[in-house]
């Protein structure tokens, strides 16, 4: 018997879709022995009677008292599985609140939820007063006699789960608008479950919700898993406390598991890497901190992620898919391939040996060859090999052709080393930790792998993950950078995580920062910092107030009568099944187009949204919002029309205008309803009732599409001129190509302007004595606005429009998003960048400047605007909100390839879409693309005084990318 007086048992237990493993660590310091046994088990139907047997034979291999166990913590696909699975019953329709005053309205709850998930989950979704400015004030406050409206409506259609979300929540400390609203339905509707997203998920109101939605659908089923994981432990005689391990590789407690069901969603992968870095320990607790890939092979996909010097991994992108839906909560950067111990072995028609997508998966051991089966496996070229000895019968694949292993052997080899191709953040070669039960599969030697590791336990990497899971603290926050730097503020943010982590049972010893990101945003800065550490074995107290319903002593009127108010959705009837998009759908696709007004359709603006932020060069904010919401209004029977400039009637005149402040606050402030008061208003001001069109006032980004919300049938019912007054994104609002031709330095051209809040104030602006001063005055009163707000300038003739508008910029944008779908589709992401350049008009137009992966990203804020550099190995790209200049490094000369005001574009390389300056993470693989500038910047001296790289203080002379093409229009192309 082991000696338990001392020793700190930990139990781990990871239940998988075929199996459930179970380990007992010895964590005490200083432990010989620090595995003491491994276990698997069937996964039984009902779950709880195979963690019951696992644990129970893990205590018997081990040899210790039960009564010595200092903990049980269990990782679970359980709740992942059930969404995945689309399983109505275990999951509740949710009814969703949302608190953002008059914003927000025109991009609902489920907007981007596919139909399968929406027709399970949809319930009344209702809009209220409430929500945040960036700033911390309040847009308007919480009518609690709303609230109980509401709460009436719900009880009427019978809904057990509600979610509610609050613009700019996650930064609420100290009104707690959304702890206020659950506090009253708990209070009108006992019995049903409540989630409030800032408890949820991070920045990014859609997102945000998203995953609140989500995790309130579970609440009922986790309250039943849970209890059955307690009964197991129970059963067994166990009195620890019990655990469940979190998205971030660290410990919730049952309390929190049945609260927060969606923060299970990907511990499977980050227990494999959290394992990974504890057996990687043994024996060498004092080895080097690096930077390591862990492979978890498995029976049908191989899944490597990055292991952090931490010993945590490299989380995702800011924002992420489930199950079709746009999440943004904390998850392990996980790349997959169909490459697993039971994926089939074949040759294409070249007689050129394929290995996988497709497995037998947990079959092997009846239809692999070599136990006794007829399919042809990875796992048998292994053992045909000769490379193991312990699994399988090696007679029954002696028969196979040693060319034929040798072909499977090196294809395995490919599909590897190019996984780890994608996932390395350098050119220097980097170890592989390899776990999972198919790493047999794995050669000793990869291309650009410094050492192959295969550790002791390896196949129970999981269930170890979780036995050494930690206590975290995450804040993720904005706050003001204006008296304090960017670095101090951190300092100060770091500080509250590690308290937090504390608070919540980490030993404030071990505690330390494992993530701490700044991003600054106008005069504020978005801090994201994580703090883990071990478990002092104490109970979780922070955790457990911060998840109670005994909220506050708030009190509010209870007396008045609540009527029922209307659910903004009553009456939608949701479709039961998505309709799939295929690569030869996108080729016979033709857009609408009648008597020079192309009519668009779902497909177009998908497409324009692609390629809007493709143009955007960093800046301009992601169009996503906006498509979104053009795309219910679709739904809804709205139309957005789009004509060329020439078949304008001379008579009447084009506006143009968008958004101005920080494009990262239209994450939390969505697109609502009436952007055509402001155009009104100007045109009242004017004395003017002739408006024929409206224009973008720059296409890339975000507004680039804000006019087709504003003209479509709803509103303005004005078509949008294809074209634009930038071509691109630029940071300010005088660098246009209406100021380029403009005739005195005043901005007559663009006054009178108005500024609208979009919530009540308007601002009209009808003189300067320099057009720079319009911007920074705009900017101004638009900060006091809750740093977003929409700007219109004065009316164009049609005459104006011909010399300043660059043409056909919508149909570019098309045909840059139809050329990125159809790569997509067809599997040809890795042609992306050829694919691109064809699609701006050949090689002469644009090019590839660039690929690799973003080694070092660095921010400022200065005056409200983003400033930063990427490097991209030896390719740095300055920023001012957008990309400026490209420059490569090599061997100490440094040469521009590309600036201002020719385009600078930063691609995802995993799947060809935009990246903007927010967005720019370490470690991302990309594609930098150069654009040639439209002539109207580059032919006379003003626009290149306007848009060329001295505008942004660089002494550096313009010197052309390459020949500009005119887009192709798609009116003219497709016209009938």
């Amino acid at each position: 018997m082991s000696n338990s007086a001392t020793s700190q048992y930990r139990v781990g237990v990871d239940v998988g879709g075929t199996n459930t493993d179970a380990v007992i660590l010895d964590i005490t310091p200083g432990s010989q022995r620090p595995v003491l046994a491994t276990h698997k088990a069937p996964t039984t139907p009902d779950i709880t009677s195979g963690i019951q047997n696992a644990i129970k034979e893990t205590l018997s291999k081990a040899e210790i008292d039960k009564h010595s166990i200092q903990a049980i913590s269990i990782g679970t696909t359980s709740f992942v599985n059930s969404l995945i699975e689309r399983d109505a019953s275990k999951l509740q329709r949710v009814a969703v609140i949302r608190l953002a005053g008059p914003f927000s309205r025109l991009a609902p709850p489920f907007v981007s939820f596919p139909y399968e998930l929406r027709h399970v989950l949809e319930g009344p979704c209702f809009f209220a007063e409430g929500g945040l400015q960036v700033d911390g004030s309040e847009i308007s406050s919480v009518d609690p006699l709303e609230i109980r409206g509401i709460c009436e409506e719900i009880k009427k259609q019978g809904i057990k789960a509600v979610a509610v979300s609050a613009c700019y929540s996650p930064i609420d400390r100290t009104i707690k608008q959304e702890e206020l609203v659950r506090e009253i339905i708990n209070a009108e509707l006992p019995g049903v479950k409540v989630s409030i997203s800032k408890e949820v998920a991070n920045i990014g109101l859609l997102q945000r919700e998203n995953a609140t939605i989500l995790n309130a659908a579970l609440l009922d089923f986790a309250q039943t898993t849970v209890a059955g994981f307690e009964e197991s432990t129970r059963a067994l005689e166990i009195s620890c406390p019990l655990f469940l391990t979190s998205n971030d590789g660290t410990l919730m407690t049952c309390e929190m598991a049945t609260k927060f069901p969606i923060k299970t969603f990907s511990s499977g992968p980050t227990n494999s890497m959290r394992g990974a870095n504890f057996l990687a320990n043994l024996g060498d607790e004092d080895r080097k901190k690096e930077t390591a890939l862990v492979m978890d092979v498995g029976g049908t996909t191989t899944e490597i992620g990055v292991l952090l010097p931490t010993g945590f991994p490299r989380q995702a992108s800011a924002y992420h898919e489930l199950c079709g839906v746009p999440l943004n909560f904390s998850m392990p950067h996980v790349y997959s391939i169909g490459l697993g111990g039971g994926s089939k072995v074949r040759k294409d028609s070249d007689g050129r040996a394929t290995v996988g997508p497709d497995s037998v998966g947990y079959k092997i051991l009846d239809l692999g060859l070599a136990f006794g089966g007829d399919v042809f496996t990875a796992t048998d070229v292994v053992v045909a090999a000769g490379r193991t000895k312990s699994i399988g019968d090696p007679e029954l694949v002696k028969n196979i052709p040693s060319e034929d292993v040798s072909a499977a052997q090196e294809r395995i080899q490919q599909m590897l080393e190019a996984a780890v191709d994608s996932m390395k953040t350098s050119a220097q070669d980097v170890p592989v930790y390899l776990v999972g039960g198919g790493a047999i599969l794995v050669p000793d030697q990869l291309k650009g792998v410094s050492k192959v590791h295969r550790f002791p336990f390896y196949d129970a990497a999981n269930a170890v993950g979780a036995a050494c899971a930690q206590i975290s603290g995450v804040i993720d926050t904005f706050e003001d950078t204006s008296k304090l730097s960017v670095e101090e503020v951190q300092k100060i943010v770091e500080a509250r995580a590690i308290d937090k982590a504390v608070a919540a049972g980490a030993s404030r010893e071990t505690t330390t920062i494992v993530e701490s990101e700044a991003i600054p945003i106008a005069c504020r800065c978005r801090f994201y910092v994580k703090a883990a550490g071990e478990w002092t074995g104490t109970a979780t107290s922070e955790q457990n107030e911060s998840t109670s319903v005994q909220e506050t002593s708030r009190t509010w009127d209870v007396k008045s009568a609540a009527k029922p108010v209307s659910a903004a959705n009553a009456g939608r009837q949701i479709p039961n099944k998505d309709i799939t998009i295929t690569a030869q759908d996108i080729l016979d696709y033709k857009p609408k187009v009648e008597n020079g007004e192309w009519t668009l359709s779902e497909y177009d603006i998908e497409w324009i949204s692609t390629g809007c932020y493709i143009l955007g060069t960093g800046g301009g904010g992601n169009p996503h919002g906006v498509y979104l919401a053009l795309r219910e209004m679709f739904r809804a029977g709205a139309t957005a029309k789009v004509i060329d400039i020439k078949s304008l009637d001379p008579n009447k005149v084009v506006m143009y205008g968008g958004g101005i402040g920080s494009p990262e606050v239209a994450a939390e402030k969505l697109m609502s309803a009436g952007g055509g008061r402001a155009v009104n208003s100007l045109l009242r001001y004017m004395g003017q009732d002739n408006l024929g069109a409206l224009a973008a006032i720059e296409i890339g980004g975000g507004n680039g599409m804000v006019g087709m919300v504003v003209g479509a049938t709803t509103d303005l019912n004005v078509p949008v001129i294809d074209g634009d007054f930038m071509g691109r994104a630029y940071p300010t609002g005088w660098q246009t190509t209406v100021n380029v031709y403009a005739k005195d330095n005043q901005g007559k051209m663009s006054l009178p302007c108005i500024l609208s809040s979009g919530d009540g104030t308007e601002l009209i602006l009808t003189k300067a004595k320099h057009y720079k001063e319009i911007d920074n005055v705009l900017r101004a009163a638009c900060m006091e606005m809750g740093t977003s707000a929409q700007v219109v300038a004065r009316p164009l003739t049609k005459t104006e429009c011909e010399q300043a508008l660059i043409r056909n910029t919508v149909s570019q944008s098309w045909r840059v998003g139809r050329a990125v779908a159809l790569a997509n589709k067809q599997a040809d992401v890795d042609n992306i960048g050829s694919i691109l350049v064809d699609a701006l008009g050949g090689p002469k137009a644009a090019r590839v400047l660039f690929e690799g992966k973003i080694v070092q990203v660095g921010r400022r804020i200065h005056k409200g605007f983003s400033y930063g550099e990427i490097e991209i190995h030896a390719l740095a790209v300055p920023f001012k909100n957008e990309n400026l200049l490209a420059e490569h490094t090599v061997d100490g000369k440094t040469e521009i390839i590309c600036g201002v005001p020719d385009l600078i574009s930063v691609l995802d390389a995993q799947n060809g879409t935009a990246l903007g300056t927010p967005e720019y993470k370490y470690g991302l693989r990309v594609i930098v693309i150069g654009i040639t500038a439209a002539p109207q910047w580059t032919d006379t001296p003003r626009g290149l005084e306007l848009g060329a790289l001295p505008a942004f203080g660089y002494d550096i002379p313009y010197s052309p990318l390459g020949t500009y093409v005119k887009p192709l229009s798609v009116i003219e192309e497709y016209s009938t």
